[in-house]
């Protein structure tokens, strides 16, 4: 079956906003007089959204449910509805209405002009302060770390061409980010400023320590600096040792009086230059980890239950069947 634009929403902790949100959806595309579907991914939500998700099934044959065996996080939520959609565009937007399905038009308008990728700008952020702030905090040290240029106030609502989708999944990381991923690979790219809402209903389940936890293992998983850096500082402390020994071996042959002491900074010394080493060999051992999880080479997530879509879950178990529908070898 052609479609024309396929919208991919993972589903996690808003439950009440599916019927509004089916509602906006339709509303909008209708409106657009595209064909198109609604990939529904329920991500193992603990307030059973699955059973939303099977009424607008039931009720919509152009929206598809899918079921997600546990939870496996919202970025793999994506993947799972990417994998499955079959639109010649693709939006991705989360399922708390903050992205107002209304800006679907002039998303894909703009990429009319002639882009791959066209991303929804935030503005007038309904987010907390240190949301915010954590949020440039993360994107400068990214930065950094990755050479590249982010702007904080992108975020996954945005529209793609199917090319650009094919790529997106052939990358088969563990540690992956859909927007930061779809920058890396390129093809022509802008944003547009939409304004957010704030969330149906529901808060968000990206708690500080989960944000944190996310950007060592994005980091780490991109980067080989932090490696760098660390042995950067190690060789920077080294040769201040070398000189504080040098120093302190020329002061006692020429001042005869005096008399090496100093176990308080000794003993402070040792703590600090091991406690440099055990952080140095906890970043080798971030990456050991992550090559430990990557050849495993488990599926990045396991479909139980797929409504209304031309793939089963027993299809999704053989790799090949997915291969062969988004080329993905």
């Amino acid at each position: 079956m052609a479609v024309d634009i396929s919208v991919v929403v993972p589903v996690y902790g808003c439950p009440g906003a599916l019927p509004e949100l089916h509602r906006r959806l339709v509303a909008v595309l209708e409106g657009m007089g595209k064909s198109f579907e609604i990939v529904l991914v329920d991500d193992h939500d603990p307030q059973n959204s699955w059973e939303g998700i099977e009424r607008l099934c039931a009720l919509d044959e152009r929206v598809v449910g899918v079921r997600l065996s546990r939870n496996f996080g919202q970025i793999r939520a994506i993947t799972a509805g990417l994998d499955l959609c079959q639109g010649d565009w693709v939006v991705v937007m989360d399922c708390d209405l903050q992205d107002r399905p209304e800006g679907i038009p002039q998303l894909y308008e703009k990429a009319q002009e002639g882009y791959d990728v066209v991303f929804a700008r935030r503005v007038q952020r309904k987010d907390s302060g240190v949301t915010k702030l954590f949020s440039r905090a993360f994107y400068k040290v990214y930065e950094y770390f990755t050479d590249g240029t982010y702007d904080a106030s992108l975020c996954n609502f945005s529209i793609s061409r199917r090319i650009v989708i094919q790529s997106y999944c052939s990358m088969r990381e563990r540690n992956r980010a859909y927007t930061m991923f779809i920058k890396w690979l390129g093809f022509k790219q802008t944003a547009i400023d939409l304004v957010g809402d704030e969330r149906f209903e529901g808060e968000s389940s990206y708690s500080f320590k989960k944000k944190l936890v996310m950007a060592f293992e994005l980091i780490t998983a991109q980067s080989t600096k932090p490696l760098k850096f660390a042995v950067t500082v190690g060789f920077f402390f080294a040769l201040v040792s070398l000189l504080v020994i040098v120093a302190t071996v020329v002061n006692h042959f020429l001042n005869t009086d005096d008399v090496l002491a100093g176990w308080t900074s000794t003993i402070a010394s040792i703590f600090f230059m091991g406690g440099l080493i055990l952080a140095s060999v906890g970043v080798v051992g971030l990456y050991v980890g992550n090559i430990f999880e990557e050849v495993k080479g488990r599926p990045l997530y396991v479909v139980a239950e797929v409504l209304n879509g031309d793939v089963t879950a027993e299809d999704i178990l053989d790799a090949r069947a997915l291969g062969r529908r988004h080329h993905l070898g």
